[in-house]
């Protein structure tokens, strides 16, 4: 019958069994289905790109092809779908995050319930590596092994590398992606009733830019460089439909 140890660490050195859960921490509160980025704000700035970019898109290909007001009623109607399709998606990848974690939570309240002297021994393993030693090192160990709740919430942190403070709660974002995407349909519309056709493009460019922004000081990302890739990559899209809506209408 194998060894209760080996079981838990699966022939694995502890710092290589610590390094594996951390990776599995790192994936389980990963954003690994999209591009929302954790957050309500966050998920604003991103939701307002991407909606400024389908305006820009969906005005090209419409007024290319179809009479001004046909045009701008199918535009407007395509945001108002769109910004109920950003809602739910960052609804739904929120929860699928929080899924992931709550397994993964489960899955190390069933080691600490079941493999307790190897979770000791990581402990100790994470605590010498914080410069613990000694009876110091006992008497920690002995206090965060007492309490089982205490225990999984360290082991959350230290082993898994997982900070459950900071993840809101999947409506919130869900709302922030919302307003994102609403906020861009409202100025759109305000721009195609009162301003040139053209001015369309300047509100989504001026909005694509300013989310872009947005998101690079959120993610501690050089502003210029941003602006500079944002702009290259809205011009290049929009620039591309533009003269393929202009090939295949010849």
């Amino acid at each position: 019958m194998p060894h209760p140890a080996s079981e838990h660490f699966k022939g694995k050195s502890i710092p290589e069994h610590i390094k594996e859960a951390r990776t599995k921490g790192a994936q389980a509160s990963a954003e690994i289905h999209g591009t929302e980025i954790s957050g309500h704000d966050a998920a604003f700035a991103d939701s307002v790109r991407d909606t400024a970019l389908v305006l820009a898109l969906s005005s090209e290909l419409a007024f290319t092809f179809l009479p001004k007001d046909q045009a701008g009623l199918l535009v407007l109607l395509l945001l108002a779908g769109w910004t109920l399709w950003k809602a739910c998606r960052s609804a739904l990848l929120g929860w699928a995050r929080l899924e992931r974690l709550h397994r993964l939570i489960e899955e190390e309240r069933w080691e600490i319930q079941h493999h307790r002297p190897q979770e000791r021994e990581e402990l100790m393993e994470l605590y010498e590596a914080k410069g613990f030693e000694g009876e110091l090192l006992t008497e920690v160990l002995d206090v965060l092994m007492a309490d089982e709740n205490r225990l999984l919430q360290v082991m959350l942190i230290e082993e898994l590398g997982l900070s459950l403070e900071s993840y809101e709660h999947p409506l919130k974002q869900a709302f922030g992606a919302f307003l994102g995407a609403a906020s861009v349909l409202t100025l759109g519309a305000l721009a195609f009733f009162f301003l040139p056709v053209n001015y369309l493009y300047y509100v989504a460019g001026a909005l694509f830019l300013g989310a872009g922004l947005r998101t690079a000081k959120i993610e501690n990302i050089k502003l210029l460089p941003s602006l500079i890739w944002n702009l290259a990559v809205f011009t290049l899209t929009l620039g591309f439909v533009h003269f393929a809506g202009e090939f295949f209408r010849k």
